[in-house]
């Protein structure tokens, strides 16, 4: 990929790509952009084939030299707001911060106020335009009740480049979980596929049609008779992934409303998930950087509780 511009990128394709639908061909290659957002492009007539607008549907051919021009993103109109970060990292490319628990990352209907994304607003002079108003800078998300380590892109450039890391599975991620049950095993790997729960839609589950792939490590760190402290890492990126994958073998989360049963024994607001690592190339530098964050409170006080017993 060559930048020609902040908002410009280009492409050549090669002999794999022969006979590749345009829109395809360019959802591989920039990955943030869904196959919807990237079809208007074309339709607006800002995606060139060898110099020539291109149509969606083009197959193409070995040396078709692609451009597309990425719009500029309107106005966020989501409001700045002064909520305090725990930043780990800052430069002119990228924000690398603390999440704690109960922050929501990015504005939604019902919930335009008090997000990662207005505190960011706040705090940068510029973010990532990429996945639009609402979701400035945004390459990754965290849930609402998990705490920990998440990076934010401050440019384009920035953004498409961690992006294609997640997606490329360069980018390390690394969760500690305190689960139900005890798993006897010490070590293990899910893979199942995750979508929509065919009964309740706001609900994601391992089904095996209109799904995507997903893969999850885990291993133990302590057991506790009922309860399993564990280490997961992510090597997908699915909607509620991990509390997905743990509830379907057997050892839903902690506090989990949502996978979780419904009685819950420890003073915890949400699930008991916390980003602990996150590892990946500087966007522009190619410096490997690795971030690692403590446990929050709430967790560390289950486990007291639990070493007690």
């Amino acid at each position: 990929m060559t930048a020609l511009t902040n908002k410009t990128f280009s492409f050549i394709a090669e002999d794999v790509d022969k006979g590749k639908r345009l829109d395809l061909f360019l959802v591989e290659r920039l990955p943030e952009l869904s196959r919807t957002h990237i079809q208007r492009i074309i339709a607006a007539g800002e995606v060139t084939v060898n110099g020539k607008a291109g149509k969606a549907n083009y197959k193409l051919a070995p040396a078709d030299y692609v451009t597309i021009r990425l719009p500029e993103p309107k106005p966020a109109e989501i409001k700045a707001e002064a909520i305090s970060l725990d930043i780990l990292y800052e430069d002119e490319d990228i924000i690398v911060i603390n999440k704690p628990r109960g922050m929501v990352v990015h504005p939604a209907a019902g919930n335009y106020e008090g997000t990662l994304v207005n505190a960011l607003l706040r705090h940068c002079d510029r973010l990532s335009g990429i996945n639009g108003v609402s979701r400035p800078g945004i390459v990754h998300r965290l849930d609402k009740d998990t705490s920990g380590v998440m990076m934010v892109a401050k440019t384009d450039r920035a953004h498409l480049d961690l992006a294609r890391q997640i997606k490329e599975r360069t980018a390390g991620r690394k969760y500690v979980a305190i689960v139900h049950g005890n798993i006897k095993e010490n070590q293990g790997i899910i893979n199942a596929p995750i979508g929509r729960h065919p009964t309740d839609r706001k609900k994601m589950a391992v089904v095996f049609t209109n799904s995507k792939e997903a893969i999850t490590t885990f291993q133990v760190l302590e057991r506790f008779g009922d309860y399993t402290l564990v280490e997961c890492r992510l090597f997908t990126g699915r909607t509620h992934q991990i509390r997905v994958h743990m509830a379907y073998i057997g050892h839903p989360v902690v506090g989990d409303p949502k996978y979780g049963p419904g009685r819950q024994r420890f003073a915890i607001m949400g699930q008991a998930l916390h980003a602990a690592e996150l590892t990946f190339q500087h966007p522009v530098t190619g410096e490997r950087m690795s971030f690692t964050v403590p446990l929050p409170d709430d967790m560390r006080a289950i486990l007291e509780e639990l070493r007690r017993r």
